[in-house]
């Protein structure tokens, strides 16, 4: 049952969590007028057109790589159909906390600087996160489509 439709939706969920390693969540200036990204991995600032790591955040990173590994463990979990549909909506919760805590992080690290959150600071992996969850929601409608054509199946025989 590897090769179903939900398998797709989440190879493309946990692909589109491990875009968070090449797209930065914050874009924003410092008190010096430097130009600032910030990835999952930690604050970068461009020093002539080369960016320099200044801080780390090692549990970001982690995080990172557990929410992009997890759908890829539940591709492997279709005999329990019932457990598949409960991890995803795990994923999903954990998804949406994660979006919680880079959002209260880029707040905080835009608040030293008197800034706040717009659309001007906003980077491209803020949009992945809500894009991963419309793709694990798909991977839960095609897991239930699954469990209405075995239970069809089951009343024929």
């Amino acid at each position: 049952m590897i090769q179903r439709i939900q398998t797709i939706w989440l190879l493309l969920a946990g692909i589109t969590v491990f875009g968070l390693f090449l797209f930065p969540y914050l874009n924003y200036n410092d008190l010096v007028g430097l130009g600032k990204k910030l990835y999952v991995t930690g604050s970068y600032t461009a020093v002539n057109g080369e960016p320099i790591k200044q801080d780390s955040n090692i549990l970001q990173m982690i995080a990172t790589i557990v929410l992009g590994l997890f759908p890829i463990y539940i591709i492997f979990q279709f005999k329990n159909r019932k457990r598949q549909v409960l991890l995803v909506l795990i994923e999903i919760l954990l998804v949406v906390l994660f979006s919680v805590w880079l959002i209260v992080t880029a707040n905080n690290v835009l608040s030293l600087t008197s800034q706040s959150i717009g659309t001007n600071n906003i980077g491209i992996g803020f949009f992945l996160l809500p894009i991963t969850v419309i793709l694990l929601g798909m991977a839960v409608g095609g897991i239930r489509k699954d469990e209405k054509i075995i239970k069809s199946a089951d009343r024929l025989r």
